[in-house]
């Protein structure tokens, strides 16, 4: 497990909370889409359908076809890069020109996340079809923000969850396993990270929340290389759900104080350099868990940090996840280019420092690159 930290001051008892849990219908399982055209309908008439990937482009026209066939008349579209800036005004430039009044987001995390934005700013009903379990933004009250180049500028609080999401095992299905190991490291960072945030709060919904996350990472070690070997199997519903839905519920109930730390700040800083785009966002978050241990190991004096890098690297090599920066495509990088991934996430605000020591650009410098030293395999179960 993760060291426990000495947390920030708890609310006021008398402080009011507001948590974005949960979207208002989740609908699951091998026919979700097919019986999810009846609600969207409910919830709008003209939505912009939007998506980006060509790997799923075929299955966007299917989508389109099939909101047609109910009736509906939806306008497609697509992202040209990111969740960004220069996208988003020009989709709600189209969306208000064609009388759009829903957005169906369908594809992976970034675009789900401009779904939820341009929804969320133009007070349209929001629909997300998450074509992978890669992450858990099909879910979430949250948007991340890049620049047209991809690299992390921010992150973006929602009014509300979506109005429905729709997690289809048929669509996700034909996702590429890379996809689902990503979503396992996403997700298994929710305990890493909230156990650190939140420390040892006393609000019940923090606790339980932080608990949950603890569950998530346990079934995700048990059952992680089973869901891979056979996709559509019982496992592999388990664990993509629990991927790219429970993760979301447990942000959603543990709100602010189960915030993400140094494992995703590692992430944004690494989108700050153009060779890590290859790496998906659940790739990079992986590496950070690893990074984030060795941060505690060295800087927080806690060998339990140490003994939780010997249990997840071998099972993270077994998932075939990024474990170096080699790996993640960064054997060419600069000395200055890493400084510069570290600097910007070691950079004022940054979730990073929510550690409970100080950790400075030098510091993670040293961390990343020797995340990956030699240390005593360990079985991934133990």
């Amino acid at each position: 497990m993760s060291p426990s930290a000495t947390p920030p001051s708890p609310p006021a008892p008398s402080a009011t909370q507001c948590h974005a849990i949960a979207p208002a219908v989740v609908l699951r399982g091998p026919r979700a889409w097919s019986e999810a055209l009846e609600p969207i309908g409910r919830l709008c008439r003209r939505p912009l359908l939007l998506g980006r990937s060509a790997a799923t482009a075929a299955l966007r026209a299917e989508l389109l076809a099939d909101l047609r066939a109910a009736g509906l008349e939806p306008i497609a579209a697509e992202l040209r890069f990111d969740c960004c800036e220069e996208d988003l005004q020009a989709l709600a430039a189209m969306a208000r020109a064609a009388g759009c009044d829903g957005v169906i987001a369908s594809g992976g995390g970034k675009v789900l996340d401009a779904g939820k934005l341009l929804a969320h700013r133009l007070q349209l009903r929001c629909i997300t079809v998450p074509t992978s379990a890669a992450t858990c933004a099909g879910w979430t009250a949250l948007a991340n923000i890049y620049s047209p180049e991809g690299a992390f500028q921010g992150d973006v609080g929602l009014a509300s969850c979506p109005d429905l999401l729709v997690f289809d095992h048929t669509l996700v299905r034909q996702a590429p396993e890379r996809t689902l190991a990503s979503g396992i490291a996403d997700a298994m960072a929710k305990w890493y990270e909230a156990s650190v945030s939140s420390g040892s709060s006393r609000d019940g919904l923090v606790q339980q929340a932080v608990q949950q996350a603890r569950v998530l990472r346990d079934q995700l070690l048990l059952e992680g290389l089973e869901a891979l070997a056979d996709p559509g199997g019982e496992a592999w519903i388990r664990v993509a759900e629990a991927s790219a839905l429970t993760a979301g519920l447990i942000g959603g109930i543990g709100g602010a104080r189960c915030r993400t730390v140094a494992a995703h700040a590692v992430h944004n800083g690494l989108t700050q350099l153009q060779a890590s785009h290859g790496a998906l966002h659940g790739e990079k978050v992986g590496f950070g868990i690893l990074v984030q241990l060795r941060l505690e190991e060295v800087l927080g004096g806690n060998q339990l940090a140490a003994q939780a890098r010997r249990q997840l690297l071998p099972f993270f090599q077994s998932l075939k996840l990024p474990v170096t920066l080699a790996e993640l495509g960064l054997a060419s990088a600069s000395l200055q280019e890493l400084q510069q991934a570290c600097s910007f996430a070691c950079r004022p605000g940054s979730d990073l420092h929510h550690l409970p020591f100080a950790v400075d650009p030098a510091d993670l410098l040293a961390a990343l690159v020797s995340t990956c030293a030699a240390i005593p395999t360990a079985s991934p179960h133990s």
